[in-house]
């Protein structure tokens, strides 16, 4: 994926609308009216969170006789998750140096007889 599809990827997962879009996207096509229904907005101002999600690839428009129901592109979201998969060494690595923090200072809490960091008031 190119960066500029990445970073419209990016933002168009950056807004909560847009996220509750294709979170019912998930669940099967839907209209646009279908869509709007549960916000408090516009039709047209559904339709350009829509356009959004559309350049970023994360869905597409049908045509079924007078219907045009979107559906839920999911590649781009793959790819989104490939590349964030990219840190989690370095949140792994912070976890792990914590968690060796956390069981050194317990350590030295048993050796002078302290209570365990949780019990205490």
């Amino acid at each position: 994926m190119s960066p500029d599809l990445l970073d419209a990827t990016f933002t168009a997962l950056a807004d909560p609308t847009r996220r509750a879009i294709l979170a019912r996207l998930a669940s099967g096509e839907a209209t646009v009216t279908e869509l709007a229904a549960p916000f408090d907005m516009s039709q047209p101002a559904i339709s350009k969170h829509l356009k959004v999600l559309e350049r970023a690839g994360l869905i597409s428009r049908g045509r079924d006789a007078q219907r045009r129901p979107c559906r839920l592109e999911a590649r781009p979201l793959k790819t989104a998750t490939d590349w964030l998969e990219n840190y989690r060494a370095y949140w792994e690595d912070g976890y792990r140096r914590l968690d060796e923090l956390l069981a050194e200072l317990g350590a030295e809490d048993e050796r002078r007889g302290d209570p365990p960091s949780g019990a205490r008031s």
